[in-house]
């Protein structure tokens, strides 16, 4: 049996398939999409206490949120920004 494309949203796993495997054996599986698949984002490192990580962690934790989307939540806030 021929291998077939992963079925995966995983960058790590498809980079690995494809780093052993050629897109010319495929040919048959690919059709071309319209929409985005992968979002690529800008990650900004913020350096923190340990006082205010732990104040970060909990206010994240009272709104029911992840740490990140907080902080997003606050940058858009601060810039004005919905």
């Amino acid at each position: 049996m021929k291998n077939r494309i992963p079925k995966t949203d995983s960058i790590q796993e498809l980079a690995a398939f494809w780093q052993s495997h050629d897109v010319t054996d495929f040919e048959d599986e690919l059709h071309e999409v319209q929409e985005t698949t992968f979002q690529r984002t800008d990650i900004v490192g913020v350096p923190l206490t340990a006082a205010e990580r732990r104040a970060l962690r909990h206010a994240a934790a009272a709104r029911g949120v992840p740490e990140a989307e907080l902080i997003h939540q606050w940058v858009k806030e601060r810039l004005g920004r919905p």
